[in-house]
């Protein structure tokens, strides 16, 4: 018999073409044996409701869960963790197309390796399903890690939260949510490094949706100082406020302080010590920063060559990354 796998869709006002295209990719896996748990975040819709309703009598692996106040999306997925039973678990998005053997793969080599968490590589899609990227990997230079207690679990996310599939007991050591969780999907693959590994499939098994309505994953480095400077100004002192923020705060440090209060390891709590006093040290340093060796026993991996540049700029030498942001 085939191993059952809770899959936890989190919806908030989707567009309901993208929506259904997502449902259906779902329940046309190869993988039979799944449980669909969506929870609604007070889309506040009618014909968001109606769609779900819809697919939940149509279909009796769908359990439907409709919030009466908005939760927020970190709340959301905590919520269906808690409904989830089975001894794996994938996480989803409201607007991307699964291929038929994701699941099938996934679990076959989570399996295969005998570790607590796989993510999988992507194509980017946007609002008209054609392809505009063929691999998320080498599109957003992700790190390809393997194994046990690898420091990148804790200074960066590993895939996007859809790509991954993981095990019971990475949900478990997950409940409930502490107050530093800011990513579930980062937790989920540092618990998983702390337990049995982590590792990846290449190949794309889904197509990533990009549009204008993206919060995650979707909007590039670019887009981001554009928006910041309408906000905030071009000034030096805006930039290095956007750095330390929207920056080293928001997609470095307060992960690490996520892994921190969740780390049962005793090296990893001592390394992650580590990680946070340098990014501490960086917002202080206002033109130069020569110590570089930190940055690369603490962020540098496979695959990450360009990001490895962007981010050494910015954090190393924000006098250059400066120059970036006044002429983007």
């Amino acid at each position: 018999m085939e191993e059952k796998v809770d899959i936890l869709l989190a919806t908030y006002k989707p567009n309901i073409t993208y929506l259904k295209e997502q449902i259906e990719s779902i329940l046309n896996q190869t993988h039979k044996n799944i449980k669909l748990y969506i929870s609604d975040d007070y889309s506040n819709e009618q014909e968001v409701i109606e769609t779900l309703e819809t697919y939940a009598k149509k279909d009796d692996r769908i359990e439907l869960y409709v919030q009466e106040k908005n939760l927020g999306y970190i709340k959301n997925f905590e919520f269906l963790l808690t409904k989830s039973t089975a001894k794996y678990v994938a996480f989803c998005d409201q607007d991307d197309i699964w291929y038929p053997n994701k699941i099938e793969k996934s679990l076959n080599t989570l399996i295969e390796k005998n570790v607590d968490l796989i993510y999988c590589n992507s194509k980017h899609i946007n609002e008209n399903d054609e392809i505009v990227n063929l691999s998320y990997f080498k599109h957003k230079n992700m790190p390809l890690v393997k194994g046990k207690n690898n420091i990148l679990t804790i200074s960066r996310y590993l895939g996007l939260g859809c790509s991954q599939i993981f095990t019971s007991e990475v949900r478990q050591k997950m409940l409930p949510y502490k107050e530093s969780v800011m990513a579930h999907d980062w937790l989920a693959s540092f618990i998983a490094s702390e337990g049995k590994g982590v590792d990846y499939i290449e190949e794309p098994l889904f197509s990533y949706r990009l549009h204008t309505s993206n919060v995650f994953g979707g909007r590039s480095l670019n887009q981001n100082i554009s928006r910041w400077k309408q906000e905030h100004g071009k000034s030096y002192q805006s930039y290095l406020q956007y750095r330390n923020e929207k920056v080293i705060d928001k997609a470095y440090l307060d992960g690490a302080k996520m892994c921190l209060e969740y780390a049962r390891d005793e090296n990893n709590k001592k390394a992650i010590q580590r990680i946070i006093q340098y990014y501490e040290k960086l917002k202080q340093s206002k033109f130069i920063n020569l110590h570089l060796i930190s940055y690369i026993n603490f962020l540098s991996g496979r695959n990450m060559f360009k990001k490895m540049v962007k981010e050494i700029t910015i954090f190393h030498f924000p006098i250059l990354g400066y120059m970036r942001f006044v002429l983007q």
